[in-house]
C-alpha cells in the first residue's frame, strides 16, 4: 500500500478550513519571527540611547517592532476569539493564565538576577516588590536602580513587557464580547469594529495608556472578525496585496495596514509549506531579549546596533528554550489533555 504526503488544497481554501489542520501550519514559526523582530529592532536605541529611530520608522511611521506587536495582536484576536467562542468560562481563563504567568515570572527571576549581576541595588523588599509588580501586569516595573549603569538606556529591566498589560485587557474584552453573545447578534461584529476604528481615530485625546491600547485592540479586533468570518475569507496573497497596495494609496492608513498584515500572515500560516519546529519559543524570545541586550552591552561595552541584534538573538535562544521546557510547556500539555 502506497501513502501519500498530505498537502494544502491547490485552490485558495477559506480560513476556516485552514484552520481545521489543527497545528500543521506555520503560525509558531511566525510569531518566532515576530518575537525576533522585536529584538532587532530595539537594538537601536539599546545600544544608541533612547529617541534612535528603529528600523522601518523613517520609512513607515512605525519601527519593526511595532509591525511585530501588531503582528502579536492580530494572531491573538483570531486565535483568542476561536477560544473564547468555543471553550468554557474556566478552560479560557486557564488556558490564558498558563501561557502568560509561569513563563513571565521565570522572566522576572532571571531578568533580576541579570541585574543583580550587573550593579542593580536595592534591599530585599524593593526586589520583591519588583517581581510582584510585574507579575500583576497593572503596574509592571521597568526600572531596577543601579543596574546596568554605562549602558545608553540605564536599569530600564525589560521594556517589551508593557504590552503585556494590554494583551490581558483585550482577552477580557474578548471574553465579555463574546458571553454577552454580541459576536453572534446581527449587527454585533460591524459594532465591535466600529468601536475598535472609533477607539483608534480618537486616540490622540485618549491617557496615554488608553491611547496606547488603541492600536493594538484595533489588531485584535481585526483577528477577532477574521476568526468570526473565517468561512467567508479566502486565504489569498493578491488579496494581501491589494490591500497592501489601498494602504499606500491612502497614505498609510492603520487599519488597511492591520488587514494587508492579517491577510499576509493568514498566507504566509496557511498556504506555505509546513515548517514545523521543536518548539515554541516566541514568548521567551520576547521575554528576555532586552535583559539578555542589556547584559551584552554591560559585559561586552558599546556594540553597533546590527551587532547587538546578532549577539542578542543567539544568546537569548537559550533563555527561551529554558522558558519553554520549564514553564511553558507543561502548561500546554496539560490543556492539551484536558480538551482530549
Amino acid at each position: 500500500m502506497t501513502t501519500t504526503r498530505a498537502t494544502l488544497p491547490q485552490h485558495p481554501p477559506n480560513l476556516a478550513q485552514a484552520l481545521r489542520q489543527g497545528r500543521d501550519n506555520n503560525l509558531d514559526l511566525i510569531r518566532l519571527t515576530a518575537a525576533l523582530c522585536v529584538a532587532v529592532s530595539h537594538a537601536w536605541p539599546l545600544a544608541l540611547g533612547p529617541g534612535t529611530a528603529e528600523p522601518l520608522e523613517d520609512l513607515t511611521g512605525r519601527s519593526l517592532g511595532g509591525w511585530a506587536v501588531l503582528a502579536f495582536f492580530f494572531l491573538s484576536g483570531l486565535l483568542v476569539g476561536r477560544s473564547a467562542a468555543t471553550r468554557p468560562a474556566r478552560a479560557f481563563w486557564q488556558a490564558r493564565a498558563r501561557r502568560l504567568f509561569p513563563a513571565l515570572g521565570l522572566a522576572l527571576l532571571v531578568t533580576l538576577a541579570l541585574a543583580l549581576i550587573c550593579g542593580a541595588e536595592g534591599g530585599p523588599g524593593a526586589l520583591a516588590a519588583y517581581v510582584l509588580r510585574g507579575l500583576t501586569l497593572v503596574s509592571i516595573a521597568h526600572a531596577l536602580p543601579g543596574a546596568w549603569p554605562a549602558n545608553p538606556i540605564p536599569a530600564i529591566a525589560n521594556g517589551p513587557v508593557w504590552s503585556l498589560f494590554h494583551e490581558a485587557a483585550a482577552y477580557t474584552l474578548c471574553f465579555a464580547a463574546t458571553r454577552l453573545r454580541l459576536m453572534t447578534r446581527r449587527f454585533g461584529p460591524g459594532l465591535l469594529g466600529l468601536s475598535a476604528l472609533a477607539l483608534w481615530a480618537g486616540a490622540e485625546s485618549l491617557p496615554p495608556r488608553l491611547a496606547t491600547f488603541a492600536p493594538l485592540w484595533l489588531a485584535f479586533v481585526c483577528g477577532m472578525l477574521g476568526w468570526h468570518f473565517a468561512f467567508r475569507i479566502r486565504l489569498r496573497v493578491d488579496g494581501a496585496a491589494a490591500l497592501a497596495l489601498l494602504a499606500l494609496l491612502s497614505g498609510g492608513a492603520l487599519p488597511l495596514a492591520i488587514l494587508a498584515l492579517g491577510q499576509g500572515l493568514l498566507c504566509l500560516a496557511f498556504r506555505t509549506r509546513p515548517l514545523p519546529l521543536p518548539a515554541d519559543l516566541s514568548y521567551g524570545v520576547y521575554l528576555y531579549a532586552w535583559p539578555v541586550a542589556q547584559t551584552l552591552l554591560a559585559v561586552f561595552g558599546p556594540l553597533p546596533p546590527p551587532s547587538l541584534a546578532g549577539w542578542t538573538i543567539a544568546a537569548c535562544l537559550p533563555f527561551a528554550a529554558l522558558s519553554w521546557w520549564l514553564a511553558e510547556r507543561p502548561g500546554a500539555t496539560g490543556l492539551r489533555r484536558a480538551a482530549d
